[in-house]
């Protein structure tokens, strides 16, 4: 198994790609410590976790609050032991045009998909260095290439920045063991995909589908294993060929 004795923390875990790749997590042999807003679909993800065969812990938190987030990430590694992998999963997606986007549409987005994640990656890290060792994946967006399959720039700007201090993060963080890496996905028939799922006819996907929470999950695994070790700063486009042409 892949993640063998690891502690991992899955944000944004209560359905889709988050539950999919918590799962994962799981299955590869790791302790899952699983966060989201939704207590209730927090406890179902915490049993298909333990159904998958491994100890599951969830804890309810919003990442767009700074504060607990960061007694969260601490809390995690004094009661588990430590901190092996930070899979930054949470996020929201708005249909918006641009010309009707307000400050409040703009800051909901930045406070979860960009601040909420920057500052969880920032407590993970702190907890990192000082054992050493640690991972994190970030899950961004295939939006930061091409600009949404739908009204949303907002969405856009807020993956593109987490895209981007996933770089920054992989060369500062270096030093300490302790590698950065991301995931890009494209058309995700999940619920929070499914307004972009209406425009599947007017796309052309090079493979010929939608993918599946799992088709991410797979790709997060690989990027926390040992098989990825020479692996840092690397943003990896998981949407069959879609950004090929854009």
């Amino acid at each position: 198994m892949r993640l063998a004795n690891q502690v991992a923390l899955v944000t944004g875990a209560s359905r889709g790609i988050g539950r999919a790749i918590a799962i994962a997590c799981a299955r590869e042999g790791a302790e899952v410590v699983v966060t989201g807003r939704d207590a209730k679909a927090l406890d179902e993800t915490a049993h298909r976790v333990a159904e998958a065969g491994s100890r599951a812990f969830p804890i309810v938190q919003d990442v767009s609050d700074v504060a607990g987030t960061q007694r969260m990430v601490e809390r995690v590694a004094s009661e588990r032991g430590r901190l092996d992998l930070l899979v930054n999963n949470a996020g929201l997606y708005q249909v918006r045009p641009i010309l009707d986007i307000d400050e409040s549409d703009w800051d909901n987005l930045m406070d979860t998909n960009l601040r909420g994640a920057f500052f969880c990656a920032q407590a993970a890290a702190r907890v990192m260095a000082r054992q050493g060792f640690g991972t994190i994946v970030n899950v961004a967006s295939d939006a930061t290439w091409t600009g949404g399959m739908n009204p949303c720039a907002h969405y856009c700007a807020s993956k593109a920045g987490m895209a981007s201090f996933t770089r920054s993060f992989a060369k500062e963080l270096a030093r300490f063991g302790i590698r950065v890496n991301a995931v890009a996905p494209g058309m995700i028939a999940t619920d929070m995909g499914e307004d972009a799922a209406k425009v599947m006819a007017d796309l052309k996907i090079p493979l010929g589908r939608l993918g599946t929470p799992e088709d991410v999950a797979d790709v997060v695994i690989f990027l926390a294993s040992d098989a990825a070790r020479y692996m840092t700063g690397t943003i990896l486009n998981v949407t069959a060929g879609l950004v090929l042409d854009r």
